[in-house]
């Protein structure tokens, strides 16, 4: 999913204020069937072979049914996270999805680790360590800096309610009238 989807996703929940679960429950059924109308199309032009003579064996079956249930919580922490992060730190989170299938690949199934699969997942985890950075910095910047009182301007340390005129304070905490 790229950026621009992110948004869009975000934004569905926002405008309509739906739930990830509701949201999901309303597109997973349209990406269930269209994967099983053009999935054995695309099987076919990418392998030469059908997947109907595909040999199915118990071992087969059982890491189809594996990978689809880990599909199944992917794509629920996916829309867990889509309304709840920006679209960039989304982004870093699917990197460090990618770091982990790689180093995964590497350890269960003994699958080679290029210097480019190296030096891509030390790029990406650099990456997310920068961002972590500048998003720290960023929200430091943000911070309101407290005043003191000699540098506020003259009635700036006066509640609203007492700057207008004709309209009695009220003590908040006592709930009288002050004179």
């Amino acid at each position: 999913m790229q950026v621009n989807g992110k948004k869009t996703i975000g934004s569905f929940q926002k405008k309509y204020n739906i739930g990830s679960f509701e949201l999901l429950s309303k597109t997973a059924p349209i990406q269930a069937i269209s994967l099983i109308i053009l999935g054995p199309f695309v099987d076919y032009y990418l392998n030469g072979r059908s997947l109907l003579n595909y040999p199915f064996s118990g071992g087969a079956t059982f890491f189809i049914l594996l990978s689809c249930s880990l599909a199944v919580f992917c794509n629920m922490s996916q829309y867990l996270c889509i309304g709840r992060f920006s679209a960039t730190s989304f982004q870093v989170l699917g990197h460090m999805k990618t770091v982990c299938v790689l180093i995964l690949g590497w350890i269960l199934f003994d699958s080679a680790l290029t210097v480019k699969n190296i030096l891509g997942m030390l790029l990406a985890v650099m990456g997310m360590v920068v961002y972590s950075w500048a998003m720290e910095a960023e929200k430091k910047v943000a911070a309101p800096v407290p005043r003191i009182k000699s540098e506020m301007l003259d009635g700036e340390d006066v509640p609203l309610k007492a700057r207008v005129s004709g309209v009695p304070a009220v003590d908040l905490e006592d709930g009288e009238m002050k004179s």
